[in-house]
């Protein structure tokens, strides 16, 4: 058990002695374009509330801004706003085009970075780049459109709107001293060669709950309409907000030239033509600012949005700072102990994390390592979404006329907490497994929020009634990998681990409503009953030859190897979990026999021709394919590709202390093996060969293990650089093609984004590109394997090399390609950065790290969202195997 200051905030949270999380970076990077704010009638979110609308139009659900604050509850929100004199609008949010605007889909188009937080966010900081020059808006859109899919995005870097290094590094800071009581920094530093004007807009507001026809708004817990005034005591203006449920707040902010005041409502009359109900509305400060319209704000400087306005040309290389303070107590000297508290903060977060990294890891990995957390911490949001009141919609909105009925089986579905989210600019909504990989490096920080997490998924107003988790917001009935389970068990051992105990009431918890999930998995997925499981979408949108989101042509059907692998993966791990829970309760030892006697016909199913009539396993190949049944006919698939990978992952050892221990256990097992003597012969169910003290369950026998290996480890084929590409590089000369029913279906190895839009929403990029989560996932699946085997097995790293090592050394030459790709190479550029990019040639941009969704299968290039959480693994990866 560590022990320092932010641990003891930690442990007093746990406790609920102080609420050290009641305040952080809840808001989102980007509300509008969301489903949750799509009232249309065909569903199309990005056109119904466009990015022109945000500034205007108030939001339903929840509320964004660049590096914003909220309460818990998103009463109360703070941000910062900029203008530089040259832009058409203020700068209030992030800026990023639509997938209709992209073409590579959704994509935001700006340089922001998050640069540290703790837990509890006693500490925070991230740095937001404003260029100098007007924000090439337009320009950004019609390149893009422009631009056909085979191509790389245009960039704001392309631009040319950050040359000579016009532009301001605008640091933002959050210090608690206590946890509602925050300070708040925000220093710009011209980095261009001339003078440059900066208006600077920290901006407080309410989320709105009055204007939608609820009494005591949509949620029955404000009881009157919130209110912000300026007042003055002692010679300090500050601002005074009043919430009947958040309570009284008070903003002091160090000599501003004004404060300026509105509403956070919507500005019907620009918007659609009609009356508004009040002249102070949600743009005012846009248009005080850029229209020069004085008129626009409330000069009796009250409402429910207000800013201290700060203004000032900035000389070269200056640094400009602007403190301000948000407490629920009054101060008669807001700043006096501001740099104190500051440093004290500051130094704390130094020291847990001190504490943490391992000691081993260079300079630049602790970095890496640092900004991988921050990137996850920063990635809160606060989660609204009642499906019920959506569908109906709201008393003062007019009446809901949906053709796409989205989400309708969902009803039970009502969401207000505060969630990791998978990037909140690209995907600000929760997805389940996304949300697992993240809990991985979050335990190893926080194991309190991520068991959190975790549990949130499956309690009764996530979960469906028919035991389904949700995926996504865009289709909740969409099915993601069950990965759940294996991020359950992890974050139980690593939290064991750090706390010195294990917490046996959290996974006996989360396992009973996991046997309801898997239940659905079993009636839903597995549609002729024979242990082959369809799963559909899988998360890996356009990996497969065909859109594995909707049905098949001509009624076909695919059984899925990689559907049916994570079944298996999921029959190990509830076993496992099984094992463990019966240590003390023994009755949970007929549940491990449930689930081992499950993988077992499973894994027959995949590979046994007499189960029904062909298998998912090529012996001519040596590899993993999936299976397309249409008129009779099966056709096995021949792509090579994470599919054929994936049951790699279903495996798992049992020491021989456990059934020593659990004899129950043991004789069913013995007994069943017995009894069907051609399972055990079809797969590796044995016992160790040298030690006979731990048996290994897999689908893959070591045969089969080391024929799948082989292409793996093939640079001509999935080895890349940089980790395993999703798709085999064989395929780049020798593309699939598929003729059917009077239709071509095609695949070939692309590296990069792909070209073919048509598959999952067209942002999808499974044929070449190297995803940090399926190879996390590879690399613990490879040593399990050396558990069991040890140096018995040694395989050619690569292919074809001469170099034989153990799977356990292959797992650590894994691990350090993937942190290869953050890493400097020998001419200090980095390989997820575009090589003549200022990243890697000007210091001011050179330790600033992006975590890309996924990875050129080649060089290593960042590709996809730039702020994805899964990829802050990296950060668990550095801590067991960095400057190794």
């Amino acid at each position: 058990m560590r022990d320092n200051p932010e641990e003891q905030r930690l442990s007093e949270h746990h406790q609920r002695k102080s609420n050290w999380r009641k305040w952080g970076p809840y808001l989102s990077e980007r509300a509008w374009g969301s489903v949750r704010e799509d009232y249309s009638e065909n569903g199309e979110a990005w056109y119904y509330f466009p990015f022109d609308h945000a500034k205007s139009r108030a939001y339903r659900w929840n509320e964004d801004g660049i590096g914003g604050i909220s309460d818990r509850h998103q009463y109360l929100c703070f941000a910062p706003s900029f203008w530089n004199e040259k832009d058409p609008i203020l700068k209030e949010r992030l800026f990023g085009l639509n997938p209709h605007e992209g073409n590579h889909a959704e994509d935001v188009k700006e340089y922001y970075f998050y640069l540290d937080s703790t837990p509890t966010h006693s500490y925070m900081k991230m740095l937001y780049k404003y260029p100098q020059k007007a924000f090439p808006y337009l320009q950004l859109i019609q390149e893009n459109q422009q631009r056909g899919s085979d191509v790389p995005e245009y960039e704001l870097l392309d631009t040319g709107v950050f040359h000579d290094k016009r532009y301001f590094d605008i640091e933002i800071s959050y210090a608690k001293k206590e946890p509602s009581d925050l300070l708040i920094e925000i220093s710009a530093v011209n980095r261009g060669p001339d003078p440059a004007p900066l208006h600077i807009l920290p901006t407080l507001w309410f989320r709105n709950t009055w204007s939608w026809g609820y009494p005591q708004g949509p949620m029955d817990d404000v009881a009157s309409k919130p209110h912000l005034s300026l007042k003055q005591t002692n010679h300090t203006l500050f601002l005074e907000a009043s919430h009947s449920a958040a309570g009284q707040y008070y903003l002091y902010a160090e000599n501003p030239q004004e404060w300026l005041f509105t509403e956070n409502e919507t500005n019907v009359e620009r918007l659609y033509g009609k009356p508004n109900h009040s002249p102070y509305v949600k743009d005012a400060f846009d248009r005080y600012l850029t229209q020069g319209d004085s008129q626009a704000v409330n000069p009796r400087q009250v409402g429910t949005k207000a800013a201290a306005h700060f203004h000032r040309l900035v000389a070269p290389q200056e640094t400009w700072t602007v403190r301000l303070r948000l407490s629920p107590t009054l101060k008669e000297q807001p700043f006096a102990d501001f740099n104190d508290i500051f440093m004290q903060r500051q130094k704390e977060a130094d020291q847990f994390y001190a504490e943490i990294q391992n000691p081993q890891m260079e300079e630049d990995e602790k970095r890496i390592q640092r900004q991988a957390f921050a990137n996850l911490l920063w990635g809160k949001q606060l989660y609204y979404y009642d499906i019920e009141q959506w569908i109906e919609g709201d008393p003062n909105c007019p009446p809901i006329r949906r053709k796409l009925e989205r989400n309708k089986d969902w009803i039970h579905l009502a969401n207000f907490d505060i969630i990791s989210m998978p990037d909140k600019w690209e995907y600000p909504w929760y997805a389940s497994w996304d949300l697992s990989f993240h809990c991985i490096s979050l335990a190893m920080i926080d194991s309190d929020f991520a068991k959190r997490q975790l549990n949130l998924m499956t309690r009764e107003w996530y979960m469906h009634p028919n035991g389904q988790i949700p995926a996504y917001e865009w289709n909740f009935s969409d099915v993601n990998p069950p990965v759940m389970p294996w991020a359950v068990w992890r974050v139980y051992k690593i939290d064991g681990k750090y706390r010195g105990k294990l917490d046996r009431d959290f996974l006996e918890g989360v396992f009973h409503k996991l046997l309801l999930n898997f239940t659905w998995w079993v009636n839903r997925k597995d549609q002729l009953g024979n242990n082959v499981f369809q799963g559909g979408f899988l998360g890996l949108d356009n990996i497969s030859i065909f859109d594995r989101s909707v049905p098949l042509p001509g009624g076909a059907r695919i059984d899925q190897a990689d559907g049916t692998a994570w079944m298996g993966l999921y029959c190990t791990l509830m076993m496992k979990i099984a094992v463990e829970l019966a240590r003390t309760e023994p009755v949970y030892q007929d549940c491990a026999s449930k689930f081992f006697e499950h993988f077992l016909r499973i894994a027959s199913a995949m590979i046994m021709p007499q189960r029904k009539g062909y298998s998912l396993w090529s012996e001519e190949d040596g590899f993993f394919y999936d299976a397309l049944s249409i008129d009779g006919q099966i056709i096995h698939l021949r792509i090579r590709s994470l599919v054929g990978l994936l049951p790699m992952l279903a495996v798992e050892t049992i020491d021989n202390i456990v059934l020593e221990e659990e004899p129950i256990f043991h004789q069913r097992m013995m007994w069943f093996l017995s009894q069907r003597p051609d399972y055990a012969s079809t797969m590796t169910c044995t016992l160790n060969p040298l030690t006979k003290s731990k048996q290994l369950l897999s689908i893959l026998t070591r045969d089969r293990l080391v024929s799948t290996l082989r292409y793996m480890l093939d640079e001509n084929e999935f080895l890349s650089p940089y980790g395993i590409r999703s798709l085999s590089k064989y395929h780049q000369e020798h593309p699939y093609i598929l003729q059917l029913q009077g239709q071509t279906y095609y695949i070939d190895y692309q590296p990069n984004e792909s070209q073919y839009r048509l598959i999952a929403g067209g942002n999808s990029n499974w044929r070449g590109p190297v995803w940090f989560p399926l190879n996390y996932l590879i690399i613990e699946a490879l040593q399990k394997y050396h558990y069991y085997y040890g140096d018995t097995l040694k395989v050619e790293f690569p292919t074809r090399s001469g170099n034989w090592i153990t799977l356990e050394e292959v797992a650590t030459e894994l691990s350090h390609r993937l942190i290869k790709l953050f890493l400097k190479r020998s001419d200090g550029t980095r390989p997820i950065f575009v090589h003549n990019s200022p990243f890697n040639q000007e210091a001011d941009w050179q330790n600033l790290f992006l975590f890309h969704e996924y990875f050129q299968g080649e060089s290593g290039l960042g590709l996809g969202a730039s702020h994805q959480g899964w990829t802050s693994l990296v950060a668990k990866l550095l801590q067991q195997s960095g400057s190794q």
